[in-house]
């Protein structure tokens, strides 16, 4: 494996064993013992998604610096003519203990207590395999509707997996979201804050990975958290003793989660289809 001696090269170490492990969906992953210890390697073709691993390394350093969560260390990205590489601190997993979950909501709920002056970010990164736009914007419901909603729904449209019916009820769902969301400051926002990308440690903590950060409207997480089952309802109480969620939260869940699912439907089409219509049609005129 050429990247073997890459990485051999760039960190010096040497490499004494090369074992594949489940790392999410379109990268491959590695847990990679060397001489220095053991890490976390993923791997993906340089062309197909260019600079994914500078992305996320972008993104899990300003977690770290910002939040009160473990976050693995970013030990080096790079690529060659064919693959491109993310080295990151191997982290041992361990099971829950009594206050895990409230030490999740409680942490998650000082991470978006963190602001900037507008929506976005400092540069696009990734969704998945989805390049998500962080173009800044002082007013949340144009950041939404103009970066997150409507570019997707064009996307799904091209697929055929739409009719125009479905993309005007977007565009007045979008037209709507001023009066759909409460006023808040950015919070920083973890974006893909699901079961499969955090990590229970040793010590019983949770580890965020695999961020897809931007400053965003914190409902944002909490609706992403609860898309594929939901966390405990320890972790809820916690964010809610913290952070107090504006009244009438959990009525604009699909609301917020009609952004990853939308991601969804491009990325796997199905019944993520017919979710996001069942969403955006309450806005037919």
């Amino acid at each position: 494996m050429q990247l073997v001696n890459i990485l051999e090269n760039d960190f010096d170490f040497k490499v004494n064993n090369l074992s594949t492990v489940h790392g999410g969906s379109i990268n491959s992953a590695y847990l990679i013992d060397t001489t220095k210890g053991n890490y976390f390697l993923k791997v993906n073709d340089t062309h197909k998604y260019p600079q994914l691993f500078e992305k996320e390394a972008n993104g899990l350093k300003t977690l770290q610096e910002t939040s009160t969560f473990y976050i693995p260390k970013v030990i080096g990205y790079g690529n060659n003519e064919e693959s491109q590489y993310l080295l990151l601190e191997w982290i041992e997993e361990g099971k829950p203990e009594k206050n895990t979950w409230q030490n999740f909501g409680e942490k998650l709920a000082f991470m978006h207590k963190q602001s900037e002056k507008s929506f976005g970010f400092a540069e696009d990164n990734y969704l998945g395999t989805y390049i998500q736009q962080n173009t800044l914007n002082k007013n949340w419901g144009e950041f939404y509707g103009l970066h997150r909603i409507m570019p997707m729904i064009k996307l799904i449209y091209q697929q055929g997996k739409i009719d125009t019916n479905t993309v005007k009820a977007a565009e007045n769902f979008c037209k709507e979201l001023n009066n759909i969301f409460p006023v808040e400051q950015p919070a920083l926002l973890h974006g893909d804050l699901w079961s499969g990308n955090f990590i229970i440690t040793k010590s019983g903590d949770a580890a965020l990975i695999d961020p897809a950060i931007y400053y965003g409207h914190r409902e944002m997480d909490i609706a992403m958290s609860k898309l594929f089952g939901g966390f405990s309802p320890e972790f809820y109480a916690a964010y809610n003793n913290t952070y107090v969620l504006e009244k009438g939260w959990e009525k604009r869940l699909p609301y917020a989660q009609l952004y990853p699912l939308l991601f969804h439907a491009w990325a796997f089409g199905g019944n993520y289809v017919t979710s996001c219509k069942q969403i955006v049609d309450q806005f037919v005129v």
